[in-house]
């Protein structure tokens, strides 16, 4: 005999009192919750605005330049 073998057959619990919750709402308990509604929108308007006017090609150069400029800097105090 298995451990639920006594209720595995038993039909499922309607409440008398509450009222049976709809899918939609069921659904919406497990939901992320998203505290910073926007935020992605707006760290990404943020980065279209910082690269506006400058190729993608200007732009990871830019980004090379800074990344050999810190590592330059580490190497002069190691």
């Amino acid at each position: 005999m298995g451990k639920y073998d006594d209720i595995i057959d038993l039909p499922h619990h309607v409440s008398k009192t509450h009222p049976q919750m709809s899918v939609k709402d069921r659904a919406a308990q497990f939901s992320p919750f998203a505290a910073l509604t926007g935020y992605g929108d707006a760290v990404e308007d943020t980065v279209k605005n910082d690269v506006l006017g400058k190729t993608d090609t200007e732009y990871m150069h830019d980004e090379e330049d800074r990344a050999y400029a810190l590592y330059s800097q580490q190497e002069n105090f190691d």
